[in-house]
């Protein structure tokens, strides 16, 4: 028994012995133990999804700091804008009522500015103690497409459709302009084959329109509108497409009228023959 108990002890100390040669630094437990704790710490934030209110309270302090300096945004130039609001344009600039001006970060600001559909460029300048200065350049409403959805304000703005017919719409609409008793009452112009426009009507009548003399057929479908009413028939469709005649379809139940009456033209004449 004593044999076994000298074994393990020797076994320990063989194995011990590399131990008791290094040297431990003072604190090394304390340091050890914070280290431990900041990775806990840590780790929670994150899989707790805290970051962002940590950074947002990091961000309120520093700017109320540098409010109670004297920078804060006390006055905001804006220029450039007509279809952004200037609420839209302060909420993506990320200016608040307790934004400090040494705080503002000018590159975010610009990027997230540019990152509004309407807005083409940004520019973001700082001019201390307490102003800002924001210019932006708004796309063009032709040749851009802006969104998805059709806010209500821009509802009424002429519709186009197409390939290609964002950037043959400015031309083509100028000359429309010309005949606003046709442009009023157009739903839609649609480009086809990227060669000529068709245009729908609100009343459900398309408008086949050439692909040259474009202007000279809109003048004489506002001119036969306007003498005998052409828009307003029982129509489905105006073929103004060769320049020597006006062809026009009837719906359904003007054809087949029209096919009765001539029948009974055709049988008066009979007996009367």
């Amino acid at each position: 028994m004593a044999a076994s108990r000298g074994w393990i002890s020797r076994t320990l100390r063989r194995f011990t012995l590399p131990f008791k040669r290094v040297h431990v630094p003072r604190f090394a437990g304390l340091a050890a133990c914070l280290v431990f704790l900041t990775g806990a710490t840590a780790y929670g934030v994150i899989k707790g999804d805290h970051i962002a209110v940590i950074q947002t309270a990091i961000k309120d302090g520093a700017d109320a700091a540098a409010n109670a300096a004297g920078m804060r945004i006390a006055t905001v130039s804006l220029s450039g804008q007509r279809q952004v609001s200037r609420e839209e344009i302060f909420a993506a600039a990320g200016v608040t009522d307790h934004s400090s001006l040494l705080f503002l970060d000018v590159a975010d600001a610009r990027a997230k500015l540019e990152a509004i559909p309407w807005i083409a460029e940004a520019t973001v300048r700082k001019l201390y103690p307490d102003r800002l200065q924001i210019t932006v350049t708004e796309r063009e409403a032709f040749g851009t497409v802006l969104s998805a959805k059709v806010e209500p304000r821009l509802a009424l703005l002429p519709f186009v459709v197409g390939n290609g017919a964002a950037g043959k719409a400015r031309d083509f609409l100028g000359v429309l302009d010309r005949y606003p008793a046709i442009r009023d009452s157009v739903r839609a112009s649609i480009l086809v084959a990227g060669r000529r426009w068709n245009l729908r009507l609100k009343n459900g009548i398309d408008v086949r329109l050439p692909d040259s003399n474009v202007e000279r057929a809109l003048e004489t479908l506002a001119r036969l509108n306007a003498e005998k009413n052409l828009l307003g028939r029982d129509i489905v469709a105006v073929d103004l497409r060769l320049p020597d005649r006006l062809t026009v379809r009837l719906s359904e139940a003007a054809a087949q009228a029209r096919e009765d009456a001539l029948k009974k033209t055709t049988k008066k004449k009979g007996g009367d023959a």
